[in-house]
């Protein structure tokens, strides 16, 4: 007899059933895994062998061997040592195979026999959802996070005893149930705008690139505020929806940052300049989501942009247009999604004083022009808005009387009219004006005459692409969203040309 056990080996985003079989031969007792599995599985014979045994149930002396197919599928992890030990048990008569059907199982053993956390469980629980079986069983610690996916059943188990014991029908295990918890404010963290003194333009261009969901670059003099403008961007953001909350942590549970939590804050990444390309982008040998990924529906943060490497930079430029990111290793094609805003700084030259008006700059004329280099020109086009940050006279800084959160909060809830009259118009809670085709921008987006012709006479002034073209009808769609206004308007067409360099 075969014995037959399921459960999902996590590919990208996605996932694949797995089918853990077992065969149990009367020669010399042995344990053998096949199946293209790494090193984390071939150790786990060594934890299903003691797990059954501390279980107080037998591990048959015969050779066992199992395989995890298909067999072409990579497979990582240590999640595949609840299945096999099923397996195990139920090959050696301990357990039928009708115990064991219509259900998927994830987990990882301890030697003692209780069942650790994993990750990738929203994987799991999907993949399981989708392949159209009924229930998963899965570690007591994951299941908050398994219950995100809606439509099939949760059981949590501490140890493989419980399990075993539930399946030959001696106990019950409760499915889970996640507690209502009732809906509250998210608490401002600051910074916010209300901490940052002056600075009306820049606040202002926050405020756009939040409503639209724009890609935005400060520039400006050391100290101006640049890093703390960008900080204060994800307190205007919106909280994340439930449909959202199941992408950004099932993200992050893969990557490993998260087991039993649920990410209910937009993202918030700043990668050092020194992080890798692999870092920025995702994969490995053993595939993980990157920076980029991790930011999924949140904010990236590039701090002093051209001190990151070139081939760094360049590889955003694919995810900022196509909002994902495609991995290709020899181990396979992986597709992460990759839905940020990207919210750059950078000085306007090495020492940080060009153009200064309190400090004179120390650069050669070359040395500006090589540093402003550095960010090409096709990357520079993906950027929505550019704004220029001065420096507030020190004299001011303690003389602003501050607006105890009422500037912020205003702030905040134009940015959400905002934001609903987009969800109308496209009929979608992940369309925001930055991220439609040009297509839906002449569907959508009708510009009066006058404002037509302003627009022509822009492009070819400022030899704009056809991508910048359409990047100032999208911003100046915002601009007129935040004023609750139907129709894009020379002014909106105006306001929209200063903010691209």
């Amino acid at each position: 007899m075969v014995a037959k056990v399921i459960t999902v080996a996590p590919v990208g985003f996605d996932g694949s059933i797995i089918e853990v079989e077992s065969d149990a031969a009367n020669n010399l007792p042995a344990f053998q895994i096949v199946g293209l599995g790494n090193k984390a599985i071939d150790e786990a014979k060594e934890r299903v062998r003691s797990a059954i045994t501390n279980s107080l149930l037998e591990f048959p002396k015969k050779r066992i061997t199992i395989n995890l197919a298909p067999a072409e599928l990579p497979k990582d992890g240590a999640h595949y040592d609840l299945p096999i030990a099923l397996a195990v048990l139920c090959v050696s008569g301990q357990l039928r195979q009708k115990e064991l059907d219509n259900a998927v199982y994830a987990g990882e053993l301890a030697l003692n026999g209780d069942l650790r956390p994993i990750k990738g469980v929203i994987n799991v629980a999907e993949t399981a959802k989708r392949s159209g079986y009924e229930r998963i069983y899965i570690p007591d610690g994951n299941a908050e996070q398994a219950c995100l996916v809606h439509g099939i059943e949760i059981i949590p188990v501490s140890s493989l005893k419980d399990l075993f014991l539930h399946l030959k029908g001696e106990i019950s295990l409760t499915p889970y149930v996640r507690q209502a918890t009732p809906l509250t404010a998210p608490v401002l963290t600051h910074p916010i705008l209300d901490d940052i003194y002056g600075q009306e333009q820049a606040k202002r261009a926050l405020i756009i690139a939040a409503a639209g969901h724009h890609n935005i670059l400060l520039t400006g003099s050391p100290g101006a505020g640049k890093t703390m403008l960008a900080k204060a961007l994800t307190n205007l953001l919106p909280a994340l929806n439930e449909e959202e909350q199941v992408a950004t942590t099932k993200l992050h549970s893969l990557a490993g940052e998260v087991e039993d939590e649920i990410i209910n804050k937009r993202a918030f990444r700043s990668p050092h300049h020194t992080a890798s390309r692999i870092a920025m982008v995702g994969g490995g040998n053993r595939p993980k989501p990157g920076e980029i990924s991790l930011a999924h529906l949140g904010v990236l943060f590039l701090d002093e942009l051209p001190e990151y490497p070139r081939s760094t930079l360049e590889a955003l430029r694919q995810p900022l247009e196509d909002r994902k990111i495609a991995v290709s290793r020899a181990g396979g094609h992986i597709t992460y999604p990759a839905d940020f805003m990207l919210v750059a700084t950078m000085n306007p030259c090495p020492c940080g004083f060009y153009g200064d008006n309190s400090k004179e700059c120390s650069c050669t004329a070359n040395q500006i022009v090589a540093y402003q280099k550095r960010l090409s020109g096709p990357l520079l086009d993906r950027i929505d808005l550019v704004v220029h940050v001065s420096r507030v006279p020190n004299d001011t800084l303690l003389s602003i009387n501050k607006l105890s959160k009422s500037q912020h909060l205003q702030a905040k809830n134009v940015i959400e009219s905002a934001l609903n009259i987009q969800h109308n118009r496209y009929s979608s809670r992940l369309k925001h004006n930055a991220s439609i085709t040009n297509s839906l921008v002449t569907k959508h987006i009708s510009l009066p005459p006058d404002a037509k012709k302003i627009l022509a006479r822009a492009a070819d002034k400022l030899g704009l692409s056809a991508r910048g073209y359409f990047k100032i009808i999208k911003v100046a769609r915002t601009i007129a969203d935040l004023s609750g206004e139907k129709d894009v308007s020379v002014q909106h067409i105006s306001e929209a040309l200063q903010y691209r360099s």
